[in-house]
């Protein structure tokens, strides 16, 4: 701090004196930049006022995105930063974050360096230390944000012991995660005018990029500015929204250049002829000018000090690179060897270098290593970061990390990846957790193929826990790449197997079924070959979940009777159940809803036992989702009152439990269940939770399937457009995602609502392919539905062909009585009953009408006995 001006022997005059009172820390390179001096600023007076009329709005409640897009070395965080240390942002708080190239693979990292920045913390913070700093800043904004404290420490990676947070699904704490983030950005910006300022999205991670979704969605109505920049090759979702603008940051025109170079070199008339071929060779990119004088410096065409040299040979013997890359690697190759061996093993380390780390794989001492580093920053090639509680330093620029990274010789660049994976676990070796990321991409590049397996698949756990599916499915490719270098012996291929199993459980979620047959066959044949039981038992269940998915129901059923079979012979309680679950919605979706309520109901009691007391334990998990499906079956059967007493159980174990999975199934479940009764509003309530937690939590996969049996719920309710926009999603995510499981009641679905919008000839076509594939994956149940829509078109006034719609109706009925569909029977008599009545065949009309009003008064149905009534009431 100043503590004012003061006389000093030996000076004629006072000087400003500073007290030392702590060893400063940056966050950026930018901050490196500015504290060693920043060349002048020019040419962004456009950019600059559209950023000024965006906060002015943002702080006036109408909260505002702006996307500054550009190459690398155009200037894009030099705009952000002149613009958020100017004047204008007086009274507004301030947090930023920035992604690394190598930074996708770890999910959150910019989300955990945004919170890092507000909370204030240090590199070495010990979990209690984050803990306090987190609870104090949390509770003097707003003590309603209590609930949002778990989620921030598990970002954080700080231990949660509360049971609550521990009883969550995956899925559920990536969705507190996600919301509590936003809450607390939102309710700062109620406190004080907020900008948040994201770089390098190019880079960015997948569960970091579902935030700033997130985020872009509430800014509208906060007093809030988000700030980011990327490459041309970055892409989003936002370009439809109102408050969002994106500017393009061009090279800089040439007075502009003129500026810059001028600050940069001075007026020497010396330099007249040079600045002109400057700004032709650059194309006035500012990193490539700034590079460009550097490069002159070096070759000693320049002479004299920043803003102020003087040229001191003759331009005809001047060649500048034709690239701002080919400048940075010409400057590198200029370097002693020492010094450009030291900047090739930091660009191997990364953005940020720790002194300690650079110097355990760089083998050099101290002194020497300082030496080295500062004519490294003298160059201005890195930037000391940081001094305490680690000396850190940081690129000055991505580029230059890349043309450095780029000189490397494949074997130095090896050598270097793994000594650094042995620094980390010599220097930090109680954190090694907390790096297993950088330990995974280390060891990968260092080709030190035992420990890349190891911390990939720790990495790919880490992320699945943290519902980073994505990133996860990543870790697990890469270490199964890694496996391939191994000694195939029979440990090896067992972590084959379950590294395969491991990528199932990643890609499920995401709906992504395309790989998953080559790597769940591939598991299965290695379990095979080494006689591993249990292994083949898993592999089975899991193919029969697949085909089942995929509609492949005849393999479906042999894959699930295989692992049954195994997990009987081995008493592996956990392994039949899992069978016996994938059997049963076999079953159903085939329309053999008698033997799937059988052997459905056979596990519900199997695992009621076993899932007492552990709220989230698979055996539960498994528990509700037979019930889910045993309720579809009894849906179907018409046996409503046992289905509503189990649906509403596994909605209440399924609440009780948190458990977003389990939710989303226990609500589909109940919500066909209303809709088959016709209970549309009930049917309404139910499916439109499930549908939100959903897209909420992340389970792309329950989709189709629980927007579909919404959509038909609108349907019945009369709201025929929403009902149209939720099944045309349903059936598209459905073939986009190949899950043809299903795939024809979807289908017929939405054929009957676009008869319901009088589109009969693409009702019509929806009808075919509804019969179609349903006929094709031998769907039996969804087979009689789509000849009931057959029916329904053949029979409407603008389409009437008698002989056609009684055959369709009679098919229908058939099929149904044979499955024992009873709702759908008794649809088929009233569909017959209605048409006989139109041809003036009232006896038949009766019989029919008669026998639906006793079938839909037994299951006491909705809806359809008023229409059987009214038909009755007609005929007298």
């Amino acid at each position: 701090k100043s503590l004012g001006e003061r006389q000093v022997k030996g000076v004629d005059h006072p000087i400003e004196i500073y007290e030392v009172t702590g060893a400063g820390t940056v966050r950026s390179r930018m901050q490196a930049a500015a504290a060693r001096g920043l060349t002048r600023f020019v040419g962004r007076d456009i950019e600059l006022e559209q950023l000024r009329q965006a906060l002015q709005r943002a702080g006036s409640g109408h909260g505002q995105v702006v996307g500054i897009v550009g190459e690398a070395g155009v200037g894009k965080s030099r705009l952000y930063w002149e613009f958020v240390h100017s004047h204008r942002t007086e009274g507004w708080t301030i947090v930023e974050s920035a992604s690394v190239s190598y930074g996708k693979a770890t999910a959150y990292l910019p989300t955990i360096d945004l919170l890092r920045s507000y909370f204030q913390l240090e590199p070495r913070d010990e979990p209690r230390k984050i803990r306090e700093k987190v609870t104090g800043k949390l509770f003097s904004l707003d003590r309603a944000l209590e609930p949002a404290l778990p989620a921030l420490l598990w970002l954080l990676e700080v231990p949660v012991d509360e049971p609550q947070w521990q009883h969550l699904a995956p899925a559920q704490r990536r969705q507190r995660a996600l919301e509590a983030v936003k809450a607390l950005l939102l309710r700062e910006s109620q406190v004080q005018p907020l900008i948040v300022m994201f770089e390098d999205l190019h880079w960015i991670d997948a569960e970091t990029q579902a935030l700033l979704d997130a985020l872009v969605e509430s800014v509208p109505t906060a007093r809030l500015l988000l700030l980011v920049n990327y490459r041309p090759e970055y892409e989003h979702r936002w370009n439809g929204k109102s408050y969002y603008r994106q500017l393009r940051l061009d090279p800089l025109p040439p007075e502009s250049a003129e500026g810059l170079l001028t600050g940069l070199l001075g007026e020497d008339p010396s330099l007249r002829a040079l600045k002109p071929l400057l700004f032709a060779r650059t194309e006035g990119n500012p990193f490539f000018l700034e590079e460009s004088v550097r490069s002159l410096v070096e070759t000693k065409f320049l002479a004299g000090e920043r803003g102020a040299y003087r040229l001191t040979k003759a331009l005809e013997g001047l060649q500048i690179p034709a690239t701002a890359r080919a400048i940075l690697a010409s400057r590198i190759d200029r370097l002693s060897p020492d010094e450009k061996r030291l900047l090739q093993a930091a660009s191997v380390i990364g953005k940020d270098v720790p002194f300690a780390l650079l110097q355990a794989i760089s083998e050099e001492s101290e002194d020497g290593l300082r030496h080295k580093l500062a004519r490294l920053q003298t160059a201005e090639f890195l930037y000391e970061a940081r001094l305490f509680p680690e000396l850190e330093y940081t690129f000055r620029h991505a580029l230059t990390l890349e043309v450095t990274y780029g000189t490397l010789l494949h074997d130095r660049r090896r050598a270097l990846h793994a000594g650094i994976v042995e620094a980390i676990e010599r220097l930090s070796p109680d954190r090694l957790a907390e790096e297993v990321e950088r330990l995974a991409h280390h060891a990968l590049e260092g080709e030190v193929w035992p420990k890349a397996l190891r911390y990939l698949r720790q990495a790919g756990r880490k992320a699945n826990g943290r519902c980073a599916f994505r990133e996860a499915a990543a870790h697990f490719e890469r270490a199964l790449l890694s496996l391939r270098h191994l000694p195939e012996d029979a440990d090896g291929t067992a972590r084959a197997i379950d590294l395969r199993i491991d990528l199932r459980n990643a890609l499920i979620p995401l709906g992504d079924l395309e790989p998953l047959l080559d790597h769940l066959r591939e598991a299965e044949r290695l379990a095979q070959a080494i006689g591993d039981q249990r292994r083949l038992g898993r592999a089975s269940s899991l193919l029969s979940n697949f085909f089942q998915l995929t509609g492949n129901h005849a393999l479906a059923m042999e894959s699930g009777r295989r692992a049954e079979a195994i997990g009987a012979e081995l008493g592996d309680r956990s392994l039949e159940a899992a069978a016996n679950l994938y059997l049963g919605q076999t079953y159903c979706a085939m329309g053999n809803y008698r033997q799937a309520v059988e052997i459905l109901t056979r596990n519900e009691v199997a695992l009621a036992s076993e899932s007492g007391g552990e709220r989230l334990s698979e055996a539960a998990f498994r528990f509700i989702t037979s019930r889910t499906w045993s309720v579809w079956s009894l849906a179907e059967l018409g046996q409503f009152a046992d289905g509503l007493a189990r649906g509403r159980e596994a909605v209440r174990l399924a609440e009780e439990a948190d458990h977003a999975g389990a939710l989303v199934s226990a609500y589909q479940g109940l919500g066909f269940l209303h809709v088959s009764r016709g209970e549309a509003d009930q049917a309404a309530v139910v499916l439109g939770r499930g549908v939100e937690l959903c897209q909420a939590a992340g389970i792309p996969a329950m989709f189709p399937l629980m927007a579909s049996s919404l959509g038909a719920a609108h349907l019945l309710a009369g709201r025929v457009d929403e009902g149209l926009a939720l099944l045309g999603e349903a059936v598209a995510q459905g073939a986009a995602r190949r899950m043809m499981g299903c795939q024809s009641l979807r289908v017929a679905q939405l054929g009957e609502g676009l008869l319901l919008a009088g589109r009969l000839d693409d009702a019509g076509a929806a009808s075919d392919q509804a019969l179609l594939l349903a006929r094709a994956h031998e769907e039996r149940g969804h087979e009689a539905w789509a000849l009931r829509l057959a029916a329904e078109l053949t029979s409407h006034p603008d389409r009437l062909k008698v002989e056609q719609a009684r055959d369709r109706w009679r098919e229908a009925s058939a099929l149904a009585d044979e499955l024992g569909m009873r709702p759908l029977a008794a649809r088929c008599h009233l569909g017959l009953g209605t048409l006989c009545l139109r041809t003036g065949e009232r006896q038949l009309a009766r019989e029919h009408l008669t026998t639906a009003a006793t079938l839909f008064r037994e299951m006491a149905m909705r809806l359809w006995p008023e229409r059987a009534a009214a038909a009755l009431r007609e005929l007298g």
